[in-house]
């Protein structure tokens, strides 16, 4: 049982390699956010990690490459992207400690509740909404905003005002998608008692 239909059961795809790119470049993030402090670079490879969490949901489903794999390495590459950012850009004081535990503290929520129900039933995700996605495509596209505008020139400002913005947005969304999730997970574990679950 899975949360959405899969197309293959390969490793090796182009969305899954682009998820497996977006993973690899959260340590290159933080070497040039906190040792080199090389911002415009760092602010290059958010960009590039944002733009990919889109291009590896289009070509699974352009190229029929949706993959068992890819449904779990796609959301699990968004939330640690999400949170090493956060964590690196409070390091620095560009976005205050609060923020991380606020988004943090949603993802802390479904994994210690409904993911391991989910997992002890078959389940390996639910099915993505559009409420998730707006959320993470709000946030991985906010701070490279916030960190473009760390500086007081005025397009730095523009960028920090667009950038907290979509933060704000991004937060709310974050939050009410989890909520939504958890009133999923709710209805399957209801739908399917463990004991039935396993002779299913």
């Amino acid at each position: 049982m899975t949360g959405e239909p899969y197309d293959t059961e390969r490793v090796l795809t182009v969305p899954n390699v682009l998820s497996f790119i977006r993973l690899a470049g959260v340590p290159v993030f933080l070497w040039l956010l906190l040792v080199d402090e090389a911002d415009y670079w760092a602010f290059a490879v958010l960009a590039v990690g944002g733009a990919s969490d889109w291009l590896d949901g289009h070509l699974a489903r352009l190229w029929h490459q949706r993959s068992r794999l890819g449904q779990v390495l796609d959301p699990l590459a968004d939330r640690l992207y999400i949170l090493a950012t956060l964590v690196g850009l409070a390091i620095r004081g560009i976005v205050p400690w609060w923020l991380v535990a606020l988004l943090a503290t949603r993802d802390l929520v479904l994994a210690t509740t409904i993911w391991p129900a989910l997992r002890r039933r078959g389940f390996a995700s639910l099915p993505v909404h559009f409420l998730g996605k707006a959320a993470t495509f709000a946030l991985l596209y906010a701070f490279p905003l916030v960190l473009l505008g760390n500086g007081e020139n005025p397009w730095q400002v523009a960028a920090r005002v667009a950038g907290w913005a979509c933060v704000i947005w991004g937060a709310a969304l974050y939050w009410w998608s989890g909520l939504l999730y958890l009133g999923q997970g709710a209805e399957v574990i209801r739908r399917y008692p463990l004991d039935e679950a396993r002779l299913s």
